[in-house]
Formats: structure tokens, C-alpha cells, sequence
């Protein structure tokens, strides 16, 4: 099982609390299309000949793409591997872009999963976070979607918001139950160093978020999306029966994936990569043929270090099999730092290490911890 990322980086307008790689400079996109095409072709190999179970267009905005540009790197990803036939193709999208046209141009191209970048279904909250769209257009995209036929639906939302309180955070969560939809990615605020959101806190201009706040909030997902049909399969995610996220799962469960694109990431097993993060450096390297991408092949320790990580935020766990396999008597060794730490924050099985619900409210804190050197 493999997988292909595909990073479109636009967007009309930057999110104060986003860092991700993009450019509000919408000229000229099908350059950085015919960029990736030549990188679909220069990277042909890379996954050994693996069949593809999942296709991902993320960004930035990918919805902002013309559906005939994701058509045709869909159609060199076709000419270049073998797609499975159940393959899961998923589109990032935001609300303001899914007309009904929009959405049944994508159904006919490929796109059988929709992500949503709904983020809440409260206008003030919209608006503190400078995103385009009112909670009614994501709510009547939602539907359009439904009513053309797209049956598999996630939506993000982010909680800990400055002044968020858990009568607001509950009308989120009571609003994505009553969409009906699949899937629900729910992420607590971060504040990240070069956004408009850590300016303004660095200038007194917007207060930090209450952590405390926050794990309520994650505390109510943990209990109102299982109650709702729902299950808590990563620490941020949540998925009705059938529609786990099998993209995003091969990357916590260490399946191979190509990343297509400015800052794109991929992996093969042994190595890691990283593509520039610069759409005109991106494109004129790949034009002249120069190197656009650096690599680092990971050390046993490496890899093991990336299993607890991942492994711990999921329902999997870490794996004792999969320890085994990297080095011989790793999980001994992980058992020995579990004896030292507080045994409530995990639930410890023969062949596997999880996180107890109150383990989950500091994931990253105890995947530190177990982290080996």
C-alpha cells in the first residue's frame, strides 16, 4: 500500500494561525501544475513499483485549482503507476469554492472524498480567523456535496480559540453530527512562529489561549463524537465505521508515500525527503533539472523514534512487532521507560502500547518521553 501527496499551494487569503507553505498570488497556477507533472515523471520510481491505495490533493487550497489541472495530474499519476481500483482520492476544499458545478466537475475527474476546511460553524469565530467563508456557505456545501453524491465527507475543526468558550465549542460539535458526515478532524489552536496570529500575541494584541480551555474542549470531543457514532482513532480524529482516513493512516502506520510539489514530503521506507519551499524556486530547478529536494536516510533510532510518535497518537498504539523488527529488543526497552512514568497515562497489552483518554491530553509530552536516544 502506497500513497501520492499532492501539494497545491494557493490560497486567497492566509489564515491568521496557518504556516503552512502558500502564496495568495493566484498568477499563472498552471506553471506550478506543469512543474509537478515533470516531478511526477522525474519521481516514477520512487515507490518501487508500489500500487497507489490513496491520492491526496492538500495545500494551500487545491479547490482553487481548475478542475481540468487536477484532471491532468490525476491522468499522470495514472500513466506513471497502477491506482487501485477502490483507490481513495481526496480533495482539500474550501467552503467559498464548492458550487455546484465545482463539485460535480470533481465527482466526474476522480475526487470520491471531500475534505473540508469548515474550521466552525460560527461566523465570529470565521472572522477571527480571517477565513473567507459565513458557517451558512459551509453548511450549504456540505449538503451540495451530499446531494451530488459524495458519501465520503470530512470536515476540520479548531477549538481553543482565545475566549472560545463550551457552550460555542458545543455548537460546533452539535453542528458536525447533524451534517452527517463521515469523518471530523478537530485540532486544538497552535500557535505557530511565523503567522499573524504569534504577531499580534507578541505585540499585546491577541492573548494567548487558555490551555486549560482547550483540554476541556478536547475532553468534550473525546465524549460527544464516540457517543455519536463516531470513533477516536487518532488523537485529533474521528471517523463513523468504514471511513477511517486511509491516507493519513499510512502515514502513522509507516507505508510508503511520494510527496508531489513545493514542500512536499516523502518517504520509502528508508529515506525521508523534502522538496524546496519556494514555488518559483520549485519550478525553475525542475525546469533546468537541478536537484529541488534534499533527503536524509533514517537511522534505526530514527525510525523507532517515529513509530512511538506516531504509533502512541493512534488507535493501533506502538506495536511491539514493528519495534521488533527495526532492532531486537526495543520493546523491552520502551517497557522499561513505561515502568518510570505515570502507568495512568497508558493502557499497556501484550504486543501493543496506548494512550488512556487522560494519557491523550498530553500525547506529545509522553511521546517525548519515551523517545530513545
Amino acid at each position: 500500500m502506497a500513497g501520492i501527496y499532492v501539494h497545491i499551494p494557493f490560497c486567497r487569503r492566509a489564515c491568521h494561525y496557518c504556516d503552512f507553505h502558500f502564496t495568495t498570488n493566484l498568477k499563472n497556477p498552471s506553471l506550478l501544475v506543469d512543474a509537478i507533472l515533470q516531478e511526477i515523471e522525474l519521481r516514477k520510481h520512487y515507490l518501487q513499483g508500489e500500487s497507489l491505495s490513496t491520492i491526496y490533493f492538500g495545500g494551500g487550497t487545491p479547490s482553487l485549482l481548475q478542475t481540468s489541472d487536477i484532471e491532468r495530474i490525476i491522468n499522470a499519476i495514472n500513466r506513471t503507476h497502477t491506482i487501485e481500483r477502490d483507490v481513495e482520492l481526496t480533495l482539500e476544499a474550501n467552503p467559498e469554492d464548492l458550487t455546484e458545478e465545482k463539485l460535480q466537475e470533481l465527482k466526474t475527474v476522480g475526487v470520491n472524498r471531500l475534505s473540508l476546511g469548515t474550521q466552525s460553524f460560527i461566523d465570529a469565530e470565521l472572522k477571527w480567523m480571517n477565513r473567507m467563508h459565513s458557517a451558512d456557505q459551509a453548511l450549504s456545501a456540505i449538503k451540495n456535496a451530499q446531494n451530488i453524491g459524495f458519501d465520503n465527507i470530512s470536515i476540520d475543526l479548531i477549538f481553543g480559540l482565545p475566549d472560545q468558550t463550551e457552550q460555542n465549542w458545543q455548537v460546533n460539535l452539535d453542528q458536525a453530527v447533524a451534517l452527517e458526515v463521515q469523518h471530523i478532524s478537530s485540532y486544538s489552536l497552535t500557535i505557530e512562529p511565523k503567522t499573524v496570529l504569534n504577531n499580534r500575541i507578541q505585540k499585546g494584541e491577541e492573548k494567548l489561549p487558555d490551555e486549560n480551555e482547550a483540554a476541556k474542549h478536547f475532553e468534550m470531543n473525546m465524549e460527544f463524537f464516540p457517543a455519536s457514532g463516531f470513533e477516536h482513532y487518532e488523537i485529533s480524529n474521528f471517523a463513523k465505521e468504514g471511513f477511517i482516513s486511509r491516507h493519513n493512516s499510512s502515514y502513522w502506520l509507516g507505508a510508503k508515500y511520494l510527496g508531489l510539489g513545493p514542500s512536499a514530503h516523502s518517504f520509502n521506507g528508508i529515506e525521508r525527503s523534502w522538496n524546496i519551499r519556494s514555488n518559483g524556486a520549485y519550478i525553475q530547478k525542475i525546469q533546468g533539472s537541478e536537484s529541488y529536494f534534499e533527503s536524509e536516510e533514517l537511522t534505526k533510532q530514527d525510525r523507532i523514534n517515529e513509530h512511538i510518535m506516531t504509533g502512541l497518537r493512534t488507535k493501533w498504539g506502538i506495536q511491539k512487532n514493528i519495534l521488533e523488527e527495526i532492532e531486537i529488543n526495543s520493546w523491552g526497552k520502551l517497557m522499561e521507560l513505561v515502568s518510570e512514568a505515570n502507568k495512568n497515562d497508558f493502557i499497556i497489552e501484550v504486543d501493543r502500547l496506548l494512550l488512556s483518554p487522560a494519557g491523550k491530553l498530553k500525547a506529545d509530552q509522553l511521546s517525548a518521553m519515551l523517545f530513545t536516544e
